[in-house]
């Protein structure tokens, strides 16, 4: 039976690699959402009373979200970190391809942002070198979110600011549910629980973490325009347990079959779990040393 079935949700990097530089050049009109979610993390900053001199954009993508952070602290060196040099591409528009290509790699380029090819699991940066670091949605597409926390924290100055958006386990729930049944398969990335995050960010060694979330749903006319969409941002299924090669019909007949029990006021509903959080790299603990002295003054000895 379908429903009994372990489905290996290992993220293929190199999947998500090719699916998004794929979909680099058709990624801004699509990515509503991203940019939505992207406004409302910007809009948190307004409570924070904190500037940072270095701040590093963590899966970057075309760039929408660091020319928001350069205007928001215009004072402060902006890096921005993609997996996809094919982003990095689209977020310097004005600049030659050619050039964009010879300079990708941490260079220099127009007022203190610099372009970094990387992976937040493995980021290629010094200790202590950004005040904040900014992810909005890009966890997703890590295997390892404790790994990731703690390079995040490695790369964080102390008392720098993590703050970052991901999405949650009912995301897509719908696309997961017509094609639950449907076959033996994967069509859905795996997300993770807004807690268990949040014990992840503890055990990483963050203070103070500040964790909530919403659901925004979009509506389609079909589920094509759905699957459309999806593939637009280089967001479909890149799981190594989803389908090599094409869906058949019947299975995918099944699937549109059953998502259109989810009709609504005519529409088909996508629902995204929007989880956001924001902590702190506090100072190192201190452990005092007792001398025999010391010792001897307290009554110890």
């Amino acid at each position: 039976m379908a429903n009994n079935v372990t489905y290996d949700h290992t993220i293929d990097k190199r999947q998500v690699r090719n699916a998004f530089g794929r979909a680099a050049g058709s990624y801004d009109r699509a990515a509503i959402l991203q940019r939505e979610v992207c406004d409302r993390m910007l809009s948190r900053l307004e409570y924070i009373k904190y500037t940072p001199n270095v701040v590093l954009d963590a899966g970057s993508g075309t760039g929408y979200g660091t020319r928001k952070l350069v205007m928001r602290y215009p004072a402060a060196r902006v890096m921005a970190l993609d997996i996809v040099p094919a982003m990095h591409l689209q977020a310097r528009p004005e600049v030659s391809w050619w050039k964009q290509l010879l300079s990708i790699g941490g260079s220099q380029h127009g007022n203190r942002t610099s372009y970094v090819c990387g992976d937040m699991e493995q980021l290629p940066l010094k200790d202590s070198c950004a005040g904040l670091i900014w992810s909005n949605l890009a966890l997703q597409w890590c295997n390892d979110v404790k790994q990731t926390f703690a390079e995040v924290h490695r790369v964080l100055q102390t008392d720098g600011l993590f703050m970052f958006s991901t999405f949650g386990p009912d995301t897509l729930k719908e696309l997961r549910q017509a094609f639950r049944g449907a076959d033996d398969y994967s069509h859905v990335n795996r997300f993770t629980d807004m807690h268990d995050i949040g014990d992840m960010l503890v055990h990483n060694g963050f203070a103070t973490p500040v964790m909530d979330m919403e659901y925004i749903t979009l509506t389609y006319d079909d589920v094509i325009s759905v699957m459309r969409d999806l593939k637009a941002i280089g967001a479909h299924n890149v799981t190594q347990g989803r389908r090599h090669g094409l869906t058949g019909k019947t299975t995918w007949q099944k699937a549109i079959n059953h998502y259109e029990m989810a009709r609504t006021s005519g529409k088909l509903p996508a629902t995204f779990e929007v989880v956001y959080g924001h902590a702190w790299k506090p100072k190192p603990r201190t452990t005092a040393i007792v001398t025999p002295e010391l010792r001897r003054q307290l009554g110890l000895a």
